[in-house]
């Protein structure tokens, strides 16, 4: 089914007018559409303006903090913990990653552990930040139960994602974000919208039997960790998302595990045992300077990247690309033919607009 196409530049302004709706500062609400922008114009169409719903029933409902005071509440040297203060993670996660790099500036490393806080967007957008700077970046968040450990049929972890990023000298930067899951929950809620099937190996059904029905796994289900099964090495999946669960919420006191707070309006907080506060983020940033001198660093990654892009591909596959190449791409069609935006996802912002009394931008 063809989707309708929008400006970019007109999505950011319905996003930001949204969040300010609510008492958000300008200067933050530009910051949240922002993050939100970065997914829909890299191709993530899971982590865009199709979650603006959920902000804005969660901000509706008093569930999150419009106008936080970030608190840093133990630090030594390089690293520090900070309570959001249950703030917007699209505008905790910035703020948080600029203190990050702060450190590396005078430490040569900087590493924040973020308690308090809500759902971040992409993980991708927070290393991006750390491009300009010649820094490698990274950065982490534990998220709502959705997924099993290794073996297991009983949602106890999220899809825990993790990303990282290379700066280099003519070469595009190295981007990786991925999820320690098999695919982001995203993904699934996509297919569903769409009345798509799933691949075998993403989820199972809430008997614990593969499937391939979004719907079924969306009804009691579970995505399955990166890896799948033991013929696919799932336990390494596992292993990931253990990884960042700790470092994201129990290095820094927010909620781990089957506890993190769910991205959703329609289950109560109180209506989970909680062992800490809000979900939880992890973000990093490295001097370059402090290993090898910098430009020769960027001359080898631009080496790398090339000796990469020569290897020879299979039949009838696209080329070898790097990591972050599928999102330039998407970047580069999208900004000239705008972002297309599904049916269900045009319902929800026509809603909004309705509540709200911003307009919604016409499509191209």
């Amino acid at each position: 089914m063809d989707r309708p196409f929008y400006e970019p530049k007109a999505l950011r302004e319905f996003i930001q007018r949204v969040f300010e709706k609510f008492g958000v500062h300008p200067e933050d609400a530009l910051l949240a559409a922002d993050v939100l922008a970065y997914s829909d114009e890299h191709g993530i169409d899971s982590h865009g303006i199709a979650r603006l719903e959920t902000y804005y029933d969660l901000m509706r409902d008093g569930r999150i903090n419009p106008r936080p005071e970030l608190k840093v509440i133990r630090q030594k040297g390089s690293v520090a913990t900070v309570d959001g203060d249950n703030g917007l993670g699209l505008v905790i996660g910035p703020k948080c990653m600029e203190l990050a790099m702060e450190k590396a500036a005078t430490h040569g490393s900087g590493w924040i552990s973020v308690c308090n806080t809500n759902h971040y967007g992409a993980a991708g957008y927070y290393p991006a930040m750390a491009l300009p700077k010649d820094l490698i970046g990274m950065s982490m968040t534990n998220t709502t139960k959705g997924v099993v450990p290794f073996n297991g049929i009983e949602k106890k972890l999220g899809t825990n994602p993790i990303a990282i990023a290379f700066p280099t000298d003519a070469e595009p930067p190295i981007m990786i974000d991925m999820a320690s899951s098999t695919v982001a929950y995203g993904k699934v809620e996509i297919a569903h919208r769409e009345s798509n099937e799933v691949p075998l190996g993403w989820c199972i059904d809430k008997e614990g039997n593969p499937t391939t029905s979004p719907e079924r796994m969306m009804q009691g289900g579970a995505l399955l960790p990166l890896g799948s099964d033991k013929d696919g090495s799932g336990h390494k999946g596992y292993c990931l998302a253990t990884m960042v669960d700790v470092l994201s919420a129990v290095l820094s006191g927010a909620n781990w595990g089957p506890f993190a707070i769910p991205f959703a309006i329609n289950v109560r907080v109180g209506e989970n045992e909680q062992v800490g506060k809000g979900i939880g983020h992890f973000f990093g940033a490295w001097d370059i300077e402090g290993f090898r001198d910098i430009q020769s660093f960027k001359s080898s990654m631009d080496a790398w990247i090339r000796e990469m892009r020569s290897t020879a591909s299979l039949p009838g596959t696209l080329p070898v690309l790097i990591p972050g190449d599928p999102e330039r791409m998407a970047f580069e069609e999208r900004m000239k033919s705008g972002i297309p935006l599904n049916q269900k996802v045009i319902d929800s912002l026509e809603r909004l607009s309705l509540e709200t009394s911003i307009p919604l931008p016409k499509p191209l």
